[in-house]
């Protein structure tokens, strides 16, 4: 068998989770290239390029969207870059992974979604959770029934960091603020097993600087299931997620989001289930992107566009009831 045509990637910035990216395709996706990498400046460029010896290194996001020797572009760039970023690279005809949250509110994840369709171009969330082994594992297990029917979600996922007003958290212009940041994680998870939600209630303590620091929220089914959910950059939480169903429940322990362990609690019998990752697990998502291209698709079946918008419409609504606006919005 001959092996299958590398897939090139482009990289849209050079910070912390670019770098994990291109070191975990790098090192564990043998059929991608990179290829091309843009920065804000040509140094950071060339200096990201020569660690991971990637040939074109641009020093502005645009020319990575119309570089010719870019199939699919990763967006790592800050919150409040990503619409144009994302749309730049689908009307340039290239397949996108853009880094959560995918947009700073619905408006413009819907305008993004319909322009992806119409093209015809693949665009993803990287929502990189949901292509790790346990989750997926975990999934396959709710899927075949193994707890019933779903009647409660519960997530946290807090950390706690010392207030800075530059600090891109904490600035309402980067779409700071916890619900963005790690809100999404707990979002997706109760999103995945339950979908879009018909009653959202929260609460937040607003910040010195307009965002979210910690907020708690609850969203509620037609069913009467529930979802219990909570997010922190100013208060460090048990980082876990809960399913309770009519069967029995399962634990995700910390940090859920890149979790390696679950346990079942099935008619009293425990059980633990344990699915190691390789390094950061970055790489998951983006074998699931080649899959998808390979397969002619313009969304993944495990992190469809459904499931962004309604994440980002839940968003839009809890910050509508906290008084927080984006600028610009």
């Amino acid at each position: 068998m001959t092996e299958p045509k590398k897939i090139r990637w482009g990289i849209m910035a050079t910070g912390r989770i670019s770098r994990q990216f291109a070191a975990d395709l790098k090192n564990h996706v043998p059929d991608a290239v990179l290829t091309a990498v843009g920065s804000r400046s040509q140094a950071s460029a060339d200096s990201f390029a020569d660690e991971f010896g990637i040939p074109h290194r641009h020093a502005d996001y645009a020319a990575v969207a119309d570089d010719p020797e870019v199939d699919v572009v990763y967006i790592g760039t800050p919150n409040n870059l990503h619409y144009e970023n994302v749309k730049a690279c689908l009307e340039a005809g290239k397949a996108v992974l853009c880094e959560k949250p995918f947009m700073l509110n619905s408006t413009q994840a819907q305008e993004l979604v319909d322009l992806a369709q119409k093209k015809n171009v693949f665009l993803m969330e990287a929502l990189w959770t949901r292509f790790l082994p346990m989750h997926k594992a975990l999934y396959e297990f709710v899927q075949h029934g193994g707890l019933g029917e779903i009647r409660m979600v519960q997530a946290n996922f807090g950390f706690r960091i010392d207030f800075n007003s530059t600090h891109r958290l904490f600035d309402p212009v980067l779409g700071g603020g916890a619900l963005l940041d790690v809100g999404v994680y707990t979002l997706a998870f109760a999103v995945r097993y339950l979908g879009m939600p018909t009653h959202i209630s929260g609460f937040a303590d607003i910040g010195a600087t307009g965002i979210d620091e910690q907020a708690g929220y609850v969203l509620g089914y037609p069913s009467g299931a529930i979802a219990v959910l909570t997010s922190a950059i100013r208060s460090q939480t048990y980082n876990e997620a809960v399913l309770i169903g009519t069967k029995g429940r399962v634990r995700v322990q910390e940090r859920f989001h890149e979790g390696t362990v679950y346990t079942t609690d099935i008619n009293g019998v425990t059980e633990t289930h344990t699915h190691p990752l390789e390094e950061s697990g970055l790489q998951y998502q983006a074998m699931e992107v080649h899959r998808c291209l390979r397969d002619g698709l313009v969304q993944s079946p495990g992190m469809p566009h459904d499931h962004t918008l309604a994440i980002a419409r839940v968003m839009d609504n809890l910050r509508g009831q906290w008084g927080i606006r984006f600028p610009g919005e």
